[in-house]
């Protein structure tokens, strides 16, 4: 089991912050380990909370500065207002249909659907962006207005369909709306934190009666490789967008969407359920 938990974690921590959907990867991995029970799925969710910490450790001087400077500096307010805004359509959508999406939408098939169809979106947006059809309003994300931060929230919502990529989601919608590459992944990043521990916390508390002190060990050893593969995966990924596109990842979703929905049609791989 820890073996399993060292690969999920692996999983978690480099593609949380990818256009990938590290949702998807975990439940195509959880399906092909066996991996996937009711207590497996509480797993996936808290594990990304060791991710975040990645997130925490590359941005600490920016959020220490944020924090510092909430009292009395506009720029600080404004930022940290924008995250709260861009985080509450996730919550109440996700209070509302997050059990039903749970119960119809996490299976191996929806994923590897969503998956070409988001690598079409990143295809389009990407192809948009270089024609010069997608003007640059917002080159830093601490000079996003509430209204920015309202669109891309509601756009985070989308994620809720595994497979769609939360970061991929924010950060594609968020230049689709104006934004630098660079100041819609920031953002990207800060929604993540309230976001993601949110999410974790939220799942251990509603599911604590499917846990005991016997799991903390492998939920441990999920957490400490998610951060630390996480934390290489974002330092990568800064440096990256400063001089790449999206569009190789797009490729990614569809050819593996592809290879996915093969097996499964073939028999190859049987994808449980």
């Amino acid at each position: 089991m820890f073996v399993k938990a060292m690969v999920m974690g692996l999983v978690e921590g480099l593609t949380e912050f990818l256009p990938i959907s590290s949702t998807g990867h975990l439940i195509l991995a959880g399906a092909l380990l066996g991996f996937d029970d009711e207590k497996a799925k509480v797993f996936d969710i808290a594990i990304q909370t060791g991710a975040i910490f990645a997130v925490l450790l590359v941005y600490w001087e920016k959020i220490r500065s944020t924090l510092v400077g909430l009292p009395t500096q506009r720029q600080a307010q404004q930022l940290t207002l924008n995250v709260l805004i861009a985080f509450v359509p996730a919550v109440l959508l996700g209070l509302l249909f997050g059990k039903a999406i749970k119960a119809y939408l996490f299976t191996p098939t929806v994923v590897a659907t969503t998956f070409i169809v988001g690598g079409f979106i990143i295809l389009w947006a990407e192809k948009r962006q270089a024609a010069g059809g997608n003007a640059v309003r917002i080159q830093e994300a601490d000079t996003m207005r509430w209204s920015d931060a309202l669109k891309v929230g509601l756009v985070q919502c989308l994620a809720m369909v595994p497979g769609t990529s939360r970061s991929g989601a924010t950060i594609i919608g968020g230049m689709l709306l104006g934004l630098s590459r660079k100041a819609a992944t920031d953002f990207s990043f800060y929604l993540a934190i309230p976001t993601l521990i949110g999410a974790g916390a939220y799942s251990l508390y509603k599911e604590r009666a499917l846990l005991s002190m016997a799991d903390v060990p492998l939920f441990a050893v999920g957490l400490v490789v998610s951060f630390l593969s996480a934390w290489i995966c974002v330092r990568w990924l800064l440096r990256f967008i400063a001089t790449h596109s999206f569009v190789g990842f797009a490729y990614y979703r569809i050819v593996f969407g592809l290879v996915v929905l093969g097996t499964a049609w073939s028999g190859t791989v049987h994808w449980a359920a």
